[in-house]
């Protein structure tokens, strides 16, 4: 319990280590100080009315990235690798499958891309009372560039595309093999 005046307020124990943590790095400096600086993620979430076993295909197999997300896509399930392509293959991104829980969580680590090489997509689906939670996250970008902020608007496009598939009214990739959709 913190004592603000007079007064006792109750701070959660979460607030109390996020507050503390924030000192901590004020202190010695910021994430500078210790050699590296925060890295950027890109995070969505938005509630799908269908439950996880309809959405879960969609974001764990080349074929269901292909009814929302690109339409050029190559599977390798020996592998657990996907390509998705763009622009008439100008640009690839070969992602690989590193974590799955059905119909809970998919995780994909890309390894291709100038600014996506490195980076991990990773999908974790809630049921909820109106179907599921999607909470996305784009991880570990090295940089905020423009490109980095472009995908943010891509992405939020992209997980409207997301729904509509899953709950039965798709609208088709966003990515055309030599395009986008709009």
């Amino acid at each position: 319990m913190f004592r603000l005046g007079d007064s006792s307020v109750k701070i959660p124990i979460s607030w109390r280590l996020y507050i503390g943590s924030l000192f901590a790095l004020t202190c010695l400096g910021g994430y500078e100080s210790l050699g590296r600086k925060p890295v950027s993620d890109i995070k969505l979430s938005m509630t799908i009315e269908a439950p996880p076993e309809r959405v879960y295909p969609l974001i764990s197999t080349g074929r269901g990235f292909a009814q929302w997300w690109a339409a050029d896509v190559m599977e390798t399930a020996s592998t657990d690798t996907v390509e998705l392509g763009f622009f008439n293959r100008t640009t690839v991104y070969r992602l690989t499958r590193t974590r799955v829980l059905p119909p809970r969580e998919a995780e994909w680590l890309c390894s291709t891309g100038q600014e996506w090489t490195g980076t991990r997509l990773w999908f974790q689906l809630t049921p909820s009372r109106s179907g599921t939670l999607v909470r996305f996250t784009h991880a570990d970008w090295k940089d905020e560039t423009d490109y980095f902020v472009s995908c943010t608007t891509v992405w939020g496009e992209l997980m409207f595309r997301l729904k509509s598939a899953a709950e039965g009214r798709p609208r088709g990739p966003l990515f055309t093999a030599n395009g986008q959709a709009y």
